[in-house]
């Protein structure tokens, strides 16, 4: 499984992105402005790492053992999941599903935005 220092530098190889600490300790990074990706690691050393998703994905995964709706984000119908272990998830498809999330936040950012932060149209 993914450990924080795993999380971090597969999200620093994504163009655009750039790391914050907040919320309580979680280690968040953005393209831009946009949210793509939180992960935090708990005191007993599980990582839980949250990320956006599409309709599609959201559909196959919610459900899935060791995945669970965000907290918070999708209590307010936001497609975010929660992968809190490996058991219903590989890694493989977790740092893919992270592109996904890069991808589809950094299309939310403007034209002119994306320009500036290297990402093609």
């Amino acid at each position: 499984m993914l450990d924080l220092q795993a999380f971090n530098r597969i999200c620093s190889e994504l163009v655009g992105t750039h790391h914050v600490t907040q919320w309580g300790g979680a280690h968040v990074w953005k393209v831009g402005e946009k949210v793509f990706a939180m992960g935090r690691e708990q005191e007993d050393g599980a990582m839980h790492i949250t990320f956006k998703v599409s309709d599609m994905v959201w559909e196959v995964f919610r459900d899935t053992e060791g995945v669970r709706p965000a907290p918070y984000l999708a209590s307010r119908g936001l497609k975010w999941l929660q992968r809190t272990d490996d058991s219903g998830m590989d890694d493989k498809t977790l740092i893919g599903l992270l592109a996904d999330s890069h991808r589809m936040a950094a299309d939310n950012l403007t034209k002119k935005r994306r320009a500036e932060l290297g990402l093609a149209d």
